[in-house]
């Protein structure tokens, strides 16, 4: 009777631990705990009847030395294991990557962490495809992490295809971003950090603002692109991808004044100066509150000195030239300094150890006035060995002399002004219009500078610096030489060092 006991025992005891697993793989399959939930139960009353049954056996088994060290083996396995599922739920509920990469590839910026942490509204970001997107998985963990009202959904819209038609769902990998009634999808191939937030800041912002390029004056064109690469193409579809609206305006046309809805303006690189009543029109602009942004080249008068002068700001009469190496580097010649120098400001945050490329720059400086309650600071300097030169000419290789400029050079400053009532005026003036050409706006931070001067003036600073971040190149170059020496010594040296040592110990112990 013990016997037959005891073996009905251990049937209950492998029955109820099969079934309670059985109820556990399911739910985790699954996902529903209704369906699975009486299998576990049932296991466990089995599992329980079985260690009943078998009591006495299991009892001795403890008693024994043998069982005494197998029950702290097993509370041992035990605490383990149960240490493990606290990690990862602590995991799972505190998201968090340790990101040993010098660019910080996989680790949102401070930027995006502000957005997402400040989120006005529910965010969801729903990806459609027939497998889950790893990549976009482990990048929506940490958006997860950065805000609590961001959400992600993988949806097979083969198996959903209501929720595909909710969100206008065409094709497998469309992806999109929603808040409320508002709805972003992703371009395919491009879905990055740049993406998503620019796309959250789109469906979360109640409005877009406008950034106006003064035209009539031979300024940079939006809207083609010139064969030397003169043309803001470029700018115009990088303003638009990070939620501006961009227009051109006419001073004389328009009433001589800003329009209200210009949340900045642009003068791009004038090649003729300004009548004095649009000079007027964009001192009035800055003394209500508005923010401009001045590029002005060498060679040309813009006839802006009454703007200039009432933000203590002066216009060099000069081109500014360097002849190092790191000016040279990028093929533009002493008439395109790279400047390394930069003020502290959220503009140029982060732009220690990078190069922005200036061609046929000249000098902008802080005058030597004060009051009038503006704040003007140097935002851009060049090297040690550049100059401001007062005439090029031809075939003429210039030299410094004593009307010039001598280095560091100012070419770029910025200013504001408390107008009180939480009301601010801001300017950027910088002596080069070329840097955020299409020829040169990819070149180093050019592109970011530009950018990063429209934030601060529209006063986005949560944009500034959000861009993809790349990866640094830390390829090997080796000359002919080195080569040979590296072949003959991996291929060569190495293997035979290895098989004479294998030799010699064979030989010591023969």
């Amino acid at each position: 009777m013990n016997t037959s006991r005891s073996e009905i025992g251990k049937l209950g005891i492998m029955l109820g631990a099969a079934l309670v697993i059985s109820g556990l793989v399911r739910y985790t399959v699954m996902g529903i705990w209704e369906k699975n939930l009486w299998l576990v139960i049932g296991g466990a009353l089995v599992l329980v009847i079985g260690l009943a049954l078998n009591f006495e056996s299991i009892q001795g088994t403890f008693t024994s030395r043998t069982g005494k060290l197998g029950t702290n083996m097993g509370v041992l396995t035990v605490a383990v294991i149960a240490l493990l599922a606290l990690a990862n739920f602590l995991g799972y509920r505190h998201h968090k990557r340790i990101d040993l990469t010098s660019e910080q590839l996989y680790s949102l910026s401070e930027q995006t962490r502000k957005i997402v942490a400040n989120l006005p509204k529910d965010v969801t970001v729903v990806k459609f495809d027939k497998q889950e997107d790893n990549a976009l998985k482990d990048l929506m963990a940490e958006y997860k992490g950065a805000g609590r009202r961001l959400t992600y959904e993988f949806v097979d819209p083969g198996v959903k295809p209501e929720v595909a038609k909710q969100y206008k769902a065409t094709a497998y990998g469309d992806t999109f971003v929603a808040a409320g009634d508002r709805t972003e999808k992703l371009e395919a191939g491009q879905i990055n950090e740049q993406a998503i937030t620019n796309a959250i800041l789109k469906v979360t912002r109640d409005k877009l603002k406008t950034i106006c390029f003064t035209e009539g004056h031979g300024e940079k064109s939006l809207t083609s692109a010139d064969q030397q690469g003169g043309g803001f193409s470029s700018v115009d579809k990088k303003l638009k991808a990070e939620n501006y609206e961009t227009k051109t305006i006419s001073l004389v046309t328009g009433g001589g004044s800003v329009p209200a809805e210009c949340a900045v303006l642009i003068v791009a690189g004038p090649k003729q100066g300004m009548l004095p009543g649009e000079a007027s029109a964009i001192g009035k602009f800055l003394d209500g509150g508005g923010k401009a942004f001045l590029m002005l080249d060498p060679e040309t008068d813009p006839q802006l000195d009454p703007v200039l002068k009432a933000w203590n700001v002066q216009l060099g009469n000069n081109t500014v030239l360097d002849f190092n190496l790191a000016s040279q580097m990028f093929g533009g010649g002493a008439v395109a300094p790279a400047v390394m120098s930069y003020g502290s400001h959220p503009i140029t945050q982060g732009f220690n150890r990078s190069m922005t490329i200036f061609p046929y720059v000249r000098e902008v400086k802080v005058g030597s006035a004060s009051g009038s309650g503006v704040n003007t600071t140097s935002l851009l300097t060049t090297s040690e060995s550049s100059w401001g030169e007062t005439e090029i000419k031809p075939n003429v290789q210039p030299k410094f002399d004593g009307a010039d400029t001598k280095g560091p050079v100012n070419i770029g400053v910025v200013g504001s002004k408390s107008l009180g009532e939480n009301k601010e005026a801001r300017l950027v003036v910088i002596g080069d219009s070329d840097f955020a050409s299409d020829g040169a706006i990819r070149a180093q931070r050019n592109g970011d500078l530009f950018l990063n001067s429209v934030n601060w003036l529209a006063q986005d600073e949560d944009l500034i610096a959000i861009r993809p971040k790349n990866a640094t190149s830390r390829s090997v170059t080796m000359s002919e030489g080195q080569q040979r020496m590296f072949f003959w010594f991996s291929v060569a040296l190495l293997p035979l060092l290895v098989m004479g040592t294998g030799a010699y110990v064979w030989w010591k112990r023969r």
